[in-house]
């Protein structure tokens, strides 16, 4: 059995990844408790630069994360086009343009979803993104081989 679909990848849905990874790190998650923490700082002593400083380092980190999407999903020549996506019992095949290449479910790291995509991480920073727009109805077939294929401690999918 094979599940084929196209993405169209636009800065959204670059950027619900990059929100997704950024702030499940530990880098992401420190920075906005950082922000929190200075936030609350100003309002325990009336510093101004207490609140300015939380300030930058609540909303920044996502604003730059939009600009960012944007950049690469310009600037990237495989997102120029869509990405044509197979998945079978061997693994993921993905076809770009003339460039073809396939991972084995095995090489897979995790599988996790957003509200807007499903996410399959072939490294700890690489990933196969899945907008649940462009899947459709295919969803729950793709829920199904990634959770079939893959041990289920590597999968978070809700």
């Amino acid at each position: 059995m094979s599940i084929e679909f196209d993405v169209n990848m636009t800065t959204g849905k670059m950027y619900d990844y990059m929100l997704r990874h950024t702030f499940t790190s530990f880098a992401g998650i420190i920075g906005e408790l950082l922000g929190i923490v200075l936030v609350i700082g100003f309002f325990v002593t009336g510093l101004w630069l207490y609140l300015i400083a939380g300030v930058i380092c609540v909303f920044y980190q996502p604003i730059a994360l939009y600009y960012r999407s944007g950049r690469q999903v310009k600037n990237n020549p495989v997102f120029r086009q869509p990405l044509h996506y197979v998945l079978s019992d061997e693994g993921i095949t993905v076809k770009s343009g003339d460039d073809t290449d396939s991972l084995p479910w095995d090489r897979m790291y995790k599988a996790v979803s957003t509200s807007r995509s499903i996410i399959v991480y072939t490294s700890r920073i690489n990933a196969c993104i899945f907008p649940k727009d462009d899947l459709g109805a295919q969803k729950d077939e793709v829920i199904r081989m990634i959770s079939t294929h893959m041990d289920a401690k590597q999968v978070n999918i809700r």
